[in-house]
């Protein structure tokens, strides 16, 4: 028997439908000569810390820090859990071949591999690798099985992942809780405390904000508001003077230029730019997006869910006309686009800048019905789809330029020539541009009278940080960056991988370290104490740079490319919980008992857990 392992019975069953193993037993399909069989996401993860050493299991000083001489795995303590294992390891036992059929990325990889390790097998592995779980996806996927050591890095780079994050999340959460925490437990974490680190930086620059009075003058002329060239000041008394010597005369055009531009659609979506406009537009929180994309790629609306490129493989293009073709409920939206060579663009089409899985797209099949949270980010992803096939916008922007007197002035103003992509989001919220103010035509010399007006503002502080704003600064490593392209660029030194940063957040707002205040994320107390802390130390204030943080993901991207050592990765994690466990026994200042009952409370609750 041939042995398909999924990672959740829904896709199991998928499978099985496909190959004919239609016999449900207890734990598996079976039929046609495979046995189809799950598990429940993570069966198994790394040991406890007592599993090394009994003295381990106790949060003392003089135990830290831990470092297992090899890092070991466990069967999660779950009687649902370990009663599927034994069905799974009983398959096993019996296979002439494994297909690993786990999610398509970097933690499936993990869950199935610890799963085939704790259950011994020593048979052929074959892996399966697809986009989507549409039935042709999947019998496609298994007319071109791939070796299982083809996949060996990107293992390596999910397991150097959990084992540092163990070694630094263990060691440094109990040294800081042991020392510093007062009665309750201070979580410390790779990517937690980095993302942490960035709120409490922006609360600060918030909450020392003073703001400061500057005037800007402006002019009407036939309704329009004309800038002055370096008509912003910090006195009042200079704007003042410009002011009154403007009154003086009146405008006169002296210049009108006019040029077209194009816009582009947007790129298509990644896992972070979908989360990105899901809050901003509905209030989603990332892991309420990534729950909904997940469940419309498991009801086979989408494609796989937690990619972080924008990009489609060249390879796909040819397929695009059929997918367009069976969308349903678009119809008046795909009209234009049937019957036509659709456009094939380098910000669309680009094999090389496609890493595990493509961007996000509709699949053109529908099997079930949609909540309304899943109808809305379909529709998002159904519209973005369509719309990099549409005409750019065409637009006209027109600067005209005065003088009075001396000075010069500026006003600028466009309209829309042509809507092209745009036109499909009319009706919906609104995700482009303002077009602009539409300006009168003006005549090269005319002259007239006008009102200038010197307005009092203030400077305001940077704005809190959302989880929009937050995702995006999280995948620039702490640079909040706009521009699709250059935050493209960026993306190899994010902070964590698009699908774990969702859930660091919720992990912060259930540490007590973030709140929530209507849309925005604030820093607690705890948060600040906790990041000064960190900032005093030399050997901690790594932990809390979003720089470098970016760059050990960059290392575990290398790692699964093969083009870095995971060794070299543990290595330096290592050399920095030691030296940060050094630094912080002997600092005497902070120090608290040990023996809390308190703290005993909530660090058992802990201590099975690994930290980001």
């Amino acid at each position: 028997m041939k042995v398909c392992i999924a990672e959740k019975p829904s896709v199991a069953s998928s499978i099985a439908g496909i190959l004919g193993a239609r016999t449900r037993k207890d734990g598996y399909f079976e039929g046609n000569g495979y046995q189809v069989t799950w598990t429940f996401g993570h069966l198994c993860e790394l040991k406890a810390p007592e599993d090394y050493h009994e003295e381990w299991k106790h949060w003392k000083l003089d135990t830290l820090p831990m470092i297992p001489e090899k890092c070991g795995i466990r069967l999660i303590d779950n009687a649902g859990i370990k009663k599927q294992f034994k069905i799974i390891k009983k398959l096993f036992d019996n296979a002439e071949e494994i297909i690993n059929c786990g999610d398509a990325g970097q933690e499936g990889e993990l869950i199935q591999r610890w799963v085939m390790q704790h259950a011994k097998a020593k048979c052929r592995v074959r892996r399966l690798w697809i986009s989507s779980l549409t039935d042709e996806a999947i019998r496609e996927g298994f007319r071109r099985l791939h070796d299982s050591h083809e996949y060996d890095n990107l293992y390596l780079a999910g397991l150097a992942r959990a084992v540092g994050d163990w070694m630094l999340g263990m060691n440094l959460t109990r040294l800081y809780t042991l020392w510093y925490g007062g009665g309750e437990v201070l979580t410390v974490g790779r990517v937690q405390t980095a993302t942490l680190a960035m709120l409490v930086e922006r609360h600060k620059e918030t909450s020392s904000f003073i703001p400061k009075d500057y005037w800007v003058l402006t002019t009407q002329y036939r309704g329009v508001t004309f800038t002055l060239e370096n008509g912003s000041f910090d006195v009042k008394e200079q704007g003042q003077q410009q002011l009154d010597l403007i009154k003086r005369n009146p405008i006169s055009i002296s210049d009108i230029e006019e040029k077209q531009q194009r816009e582009s659609p947007p790129q298509l979506y990644d896992l972070t730019a979908l989360q990105v406009d899901c809050n901003r537009l509905y209030g989603m929180s990332a892991a309420d997006t990534l729950a909904t994309i997940q469940s419309l790629y498991e009801k086979k609306y989408t494609t796989y869910p937690r990619v972080d490129t924008r990009y489609l493989s060249d390879d796909i293009y040819t397929k695009c006309p059929a997918i367009i073709e069976k969308l349903t409920g678009f119809e008046q939206q795909t009209r234009p686009l049937k019957g036509i060579t659709l456009p094939k663009s380098k910000r669309v089409f680009d094999t090389e800048k496609v890493t595990d899985h493509h961007a996000i797209i509709p699949t053109g099949q529908i099997s079930g019905t949609l909540s309304d949270k899943e109808s809305r980010v379909y529709r998002l992803i159904v519209i973005r789809f369509l719309s990099v096939f549409y005409e750019d916008c065409l637009l006209l922007t027109t600067s005209v330029n005065a003088a009075i007197g001396s000075f010069k002035l500026k006003a600028t103003g466009r309209r829309i020539l042509r809507q092209g992509w745009k036109e499909l989001y009319r009706g919906m919220e609104d995700q482009t541009k303002e077009d602009g103010n539409i300006l009168p035509t003006f005549q090269k010399g005319e002259t007239g009278s006008h009102q200038p007006e010197l307005k009092a503002k203030k400077t305001v502080p940077p704005k809190p940080f959302t989880e929009a704003s937050l995702l995006k600064a999280m995948e620039g490593a702490g640079k909040q960056v706009d521009d699709e392209e250059l935050r493209e660029l960026m993306k190899e030194n994010g902070i964590g991988r698009p699908s774990s940063r969702a859930e660091i957040i919720e992990k912060l707002l259930r540490k007590d370290y973030v709140v929530r205040n209507r849309k925005t994320l604030e820093a607690t107390d705890k948060a600040i104490t906790l990041i000064k802390r960190l900032k005093r130390s030399k050997s901690a204030r790594f932990l809390t740079s979003p720089e470098l943080t970016g760059l050990w993901e960059k290392h575990l991207r290398q790692i699964e490319k093969g083009q870095y050592s995971p060794i070299l990765f543990y290595d330096e994690l290592k050399r920095q919980v030691m030296a940060v466990t050094q630094e912080v026994k002997s600092d005497s200042q902070g120090r608290v008992d040990e023996n809390s009952s308190k703290r005993t409370t909530s660090k058992k609750k802990y201590c099975r857990k690994r930290t980001k």
